[in-house]
């Protein structure tokens, strides 16, 4: 029996190894550049055939890496079984209690479109293709953190696979350490099939992007800082700079330009809004502004990040300017001041602290250039971050617990897009040599690893 028929024997699902039809397709990354060198694809059928495969690994010494599409996919699946969960779909609404269940398999722009009609809002990034555990399993940074904290800090419920093929849910009451790890500290503890969390009101949205050519880069930024400075939470500014492809895709005026934009979103009316943006309004020479109310199944549009796959490479750092946030401020997005933080399960710190992405947002929070490497400013976010947040990592009996269960993470951004980069937050260093206490040295990989 070769090792495909012994995979087909343990799922229902489709089951593809090296020389199938479709077998090259199908170990593909959301970004075409990454290699994925995989052994198997199995697309599961339902969260039975999750167990039943990680199961069947655990008794066979395989490793596993889960990816509904491989948004944020690092490469690092030489010879694992890739775990896809698309087919793990369906979302429910329920507006009386503000509250949404999906599957492992759904995109933000699924619950965006499912929860526009009512007024409420999940804390989704910037892109609507990215999947909503993967997302949220990093911490989730959304266009709405900074009034609503991350997306993993809204999680009620998550319903998990473990490394031997148990299934069960997990909350803060029936295991704390675990829920804790979970929200935020990357799919790194289990296998997650399907999420309870918390929606948010949104009943007005305004939000846009304003571009210039690139030669406005300085005075942009100027205003992007004295915009940041003190703005409330209900707006989120990020701050751009572009070198265009000559695509034909693009329209004609944009084909191998250089530019600079700022993307906006405001949890309120247009004319509000407008009166925070008034500085933008001063540089001349705009050559787009979408700016304008609009419904939340349209958040995506605002970036119109590619939502199919496609070859990219991105880099990003952040720049630091001495001020009153902690010597950092025009870097990093704005999150829930410290006072606000969710509550850590009982003699834990505030939970693994997020990654943005790695473009110009709102102050109060630095991005280290180097993502691994980061800490939290004075007004850290919602999950604490640096010594300030009092970090500790999961308890030895968490880590145990997982046996390196690792998945491929995926999701965005602090907001949901950048390509080939993963968007949402993950655990990661203090600046600095050493790391905080109870991270590990080296990010965990991809992988369930018995």
């Amino acid at each position: 029996m070769t090792f495909g028929d012994d995979l087909r024997r343990t799922v229902r699902g489709r089951v593809l190894v090296a020389g199938d039809e479709g077998f090259e397709q199908a170990r593909k990354a959301w970004n075409l550049s990454v290699d994925q060198r995989v052994r198997a694809v199995v697309e599961a059928e339902d969260a039975d055939d999750v167990a039943a495969l990680a199961a069947h690994a655990h008794r066979v010494g395989l490793s596993v890496a889960a990816q509904p599409s491989g948004h944020g996919a690092s490469g690092d699946t030489d010879g694992v079984i890739l775990l896809r969960t698309r087919r793990l779909g369906g979302v429910e609404v329920r507006p009386e209690r503000r509250t949404a269940r999906v599957g492992a398999g759904v995109a933000w722009g699924e619950v965006l479109s499912a929860t526009s009609p009512y007024g409420l809002t999940g804390l989704a990034g910037s892109s609507p293709a990215p999947n909503v555990v993967g997302y949220t399993l990093g911490g989730g940074l959304s266009w709405f953190s900074r009034r609503y904290g991350f997306a993993a800090d809204s999680v009620r419920a998550f319903e998990v696979v473990d490394v031997e093929g148990r299934r069960g849910t997990v909350t803060a009451d029936s295991d704390a350490e675990l829920f804790w790890a979970l929200r935020g500290g990357g799919g790194d503890f289990a296998l997650v099939t399907a999420i309870e969390f918390d929606l948010h009101p949104a009943p007005a949205l305004y939000g846009g992007r304003v571009m210039w050519p690139v030669e406005r880069a300085p005075e942009v930024l100027a205003a992007f800082r004295e915009i940041t400075e003190d703005a409330p939470e209900e707006l989120t500014v990020w701050f751009q700079l572009l070198n265009l492809p000559p695509l034909p895709e693009l329209p004609e005026f944009l084909r191998g330009r250089s530019v600079v934009t700022v993307d906006t979103t405001f949890l309120g009316e247009e004319g509000e809004a407008r009166a925070l943006l008034r500085r933008l309004d001063k540089i001349d020479g705009s050559i787009m502004d979408s700016r304008g109310m609009l419904p939340v199944a349209e958040l995506g549009g605002i970036c119109a990040e590619p939502t199919a796959p496609s070859y990219s490479l991105a880099r990003g750092g952040a720049a630091d300017r001495p001020g009153r946030h902690g010597g950092r401020g025009a870097a990093g997005r704005a999150h829930r001041p410290a006072g606000r933080r969710a509550a850590p399960p009982p003699g834990r710190g505030a939970g693994p602290p997020g990654r943005g992405r790695r473009r110009l947002r709102s102050p109060r929070r630095a991005v280290h250039p180097r993502p691994d490497r980061c800490r939290a400013g004075p007004r850290a976010g919602a999950r604490g971050g640096g010594p300030a947040g009092g970090h500790r990592g999961p308890s030895r009996a968490v880590r145990q617990r997982a046996q390196a269960v690792h998945l491929s993470r995926e999701g965005g951004a602090g907001g949901g897009g950048l390509p080939g980069r993963r968007p949402g937050p993950a655990p990661r260093r203090q600046a600095g040599p050493r790391p905080a206490r109870g991270v590990p040295e080296q990010p965990p990989g991809p992988g369930l690893r018995p």
